[in-house]
């Protein structure tokens, strides 16, 4: 792997060609393959500006979806291999790209040692012989793709519904499974049996004659539990879970999965004591089930650890490999400060660089209803109270991706519609209710807003390929950490951050990682407690409590873990000793009952 970092998936849009952009650097991205009419304006885009034959796949053809991710994902695998295949036949010199490559590698890196090396050979035959052998060490980048399992729409043609084959993501892996790429899935937002157990007619998930995995899988999950129960399920299908993809529950972009209290620090710990345990117990099954498939597993898989969520400095970054033992970061939030990287329209690039920490919060504009990471200064939140001030609260449904509601209809409509919040609306005009709870379910319901269309708005207007009458109205999802990053940077400043080169947040009064998770943790609760309070049922208070105790054991954790690096860096972890004491302090005047 020639980097410890990985970029994760960025909203629909904001990510969908980051591999064209990165993967010849050797830096591994993910893209969402949720919305295909998407993928397919994509592959129509690039196609044009690179003079590649293109061939539309109309929306209403059989297996549409399946068809377009696959196309798409083969498009970006040609160009990116003859991307690569270009960067190592040119020559190291000055401000080549690959050159680039080998720069952005991180200062550990032995590559990176023997290409300064090589530069300082003379001219002649060694030199020559230096070069071809970092040229044939050079990898890409992986091209991986990222489903939401639990978003799994079905789907229905002239009001028939076509069938579990062809719901949303059963079709979104099917495109996978048959493309050519080499990479791998990530499973996010829950476990859909359905979706694991598809998994098992494509042959790509399988060792092949010398024991590679074509295609792997990648769990992001938020505990230890629920990442071996998942994989456990995938290990009796005789399938390899290649990485799991540790993800703070709170601190992170989009969608937030909240555990009960488990911070990341101390899940981390339980991960990086349980990991060995943990891999012989699925490869002893892994190993049984293809043994009687009639597939003798010759060499023991890989399996990764890593994690993401509100990583945002060289020194965090690498105390999480080293002190956990992790094979690779994610950084997110800040790649949308990378024009080169990420598709950010420049009316949003601006909002976000003069962002303050108050203007990113944990909100319920989900239609999934799910809370979700979002920006209070995007656009589609202006259009959003604007539609209810003229009295036509909801998004018109074009996409219909987060359908998920049957309250009013037999088949399913997404909470963001018109049509749902008319109907919804209407509903509570003649519930009964006192002007006080009408106000309060009427803000409830008119919250939400269209994902489907606010996550594309942006790839759309910064590549000039908005439709005639199509909203151009952005949402945007950053985790909270972006806010301490406050301008416009080159990949090779973030790079360089990353990695300590560079310090990008130099005067900067920020958190860290695991302070500021914990906050957040924090205020959660105690938004939790305040909603309760007319109505704490022992249930409730039961869970709350138990919430509670477990952030006092992480806050104990922390203690400890802050004590024995102490001598590392005295004034540094003085300060962390601080505001975890603030941070005790907050907690234990939440009182729950």
């Amino acid at each position: 792997m020639s980097h410890s970092f990985h970029i994760p998936v960025l909203g629909l849009g904001y990510s969908i060609d980051t591999p064209l952009k990165v993967a010849r650097y050797g830096i591994s991205s993910v893209l969402s393959i949720v919305d295909d009419e998407l993928v397919e304006r994509m592959r129509a885009y690039h196609s044009q500006n690179r003079s590649v034959d293109y061939n539309a796949i109309g929306k209403l053809e059989n297996n549409s979806r399946s068809r377009r991710i696959t196309a798409y994902l083969n498009f970006l695998s040609d160009c990116i291999n003859q991307d690569f295949k270009a960067l190592k036949q040119q020559d190291f010199t000055d401000g080549s790209d690959i050159c680039r490559y080998f720069e952005l590698l991180p200062d550990t890196s032995k590559l990176k040692h023997g290409y300064e090396l090589m530069m300082e050979y003379p001219e002649g035959d060694a030199k020559q012989v230096f070069k071809s052998v970092l040229k044939n060490t050079m990898r890409m980048g992986s091209i991986d793709v990222n489903i939401m399992a639990k978003v799994d729409k079905m789907n229905y043609i002239d009001g028939k519904f076509t069938g579990d084959l062809h719901t949303d993501a059963l079709a979104a892996l099917k495109g996978f499974a048959e493309s050519k790429l080499q990479a791998s899935v990530v499973l996010s937002a829950g476990m859909n049996p359905k979706l694991y157990s598809y998994m098992e007619n494509f042959k790509d998930f399988f060792p092949d004659e010398n024991n590679t995995l074509k295609k792997k899988i990648i769990l992001k999950v938020s505990d230890f539990r629920s990442a071996l129960i998942q994989a456990k399920f995938l290990a009796k299908k005789g399938l390899w879970v290649s990485e799991f993809r540790i993800e703070s529950g709170l601190n992170c972009g989009g969608h937030a999965f909240a555990t009960e209290g488990y911070l990341l620090g101390p899940i981390l710990e339980e991960f990086k004591t349980k990991r060995n345990d943990m891999y012989q117990e699925l490869f002893e099954m892994y190993q049984l089930v293809l043994k009687q498939k009639g597939t003798i597993v010759a060499k023991e898989p890989r399996q990764k650890i890593t994690v993401q969520g509100g990583i945002g400095t060289a020194s965090e970054h690498q105390f999480l490999l080293q002190h956990y033992q992790l094979d690779a970061t994610g950084w997110g939030s800040p790649f949308l400060l990378v024009p080169e990287v990420t598709n950010v329209d420049v009316h949003t690039l601006t909002q976000l660089t003069g962002a303050t920490e108050q203007d990113f919060y944990l909100s319920d504009a989900s239609p999934l209803g799910i809370r979700f990471n979002y920006f209070s200064n995007s656009t589609i939140e202006q259009q959003r109270i604007e539609r209810i001030k003229k009295g036509r609260p909801g998004s018109p449904c074009t996409k219909k991706y987060l359908c998920n509601n049957t309250e009013f209809t037999e088949q399913a409509i997404c909470t963001a519609s018109r049509e749902y919040q008319h109907l919804k609306i209407k509903s509570l005009q003649t519930a009964g209710l006192s002007a006080e709870e009408y106000e309060k379910q009427f803000k409830e319901v008119t919250g939400k807003i269209c994902l489907c269309e606010g996550l594309c708005s942006s790839n759309y207007l910064k590549y000039d390929m908005l439709k005639a009458k199509e909203n151009k109205a952005v949402a945007i999802c950053p985790g909270p950490n972006l806010a301490y990053f406050a301008d416009v940077y080159s990949l090779d400043e973030m790079v360089g951050h990353i990695y300590g080169k560079i310090n990008l947040l130099e005067q900067v009064e920020r958190p860290h990682v695991f302070i500021k998770e914990l906050n957040l943790y924090i205020d959660y609760l105690q938004e939790d407690i305040k909603q309760q309070l007319q109505q704490f049922s022992d249930k409730k208070i039961k869970q709350l409590n138990g919430f509670k105790l477990q952030l006092a054991e992480g806050i104990d954790y922390y203690k400890k873990l802050f004590s024995e690096m102490a001598d590392q860096a005295s004034d540094e972890f003085r300060q962390l000793y601080e505001q975890l004491a603030n941070s005790k302090n907050k907690l234990d005047t939440l009182i729950v009952g």
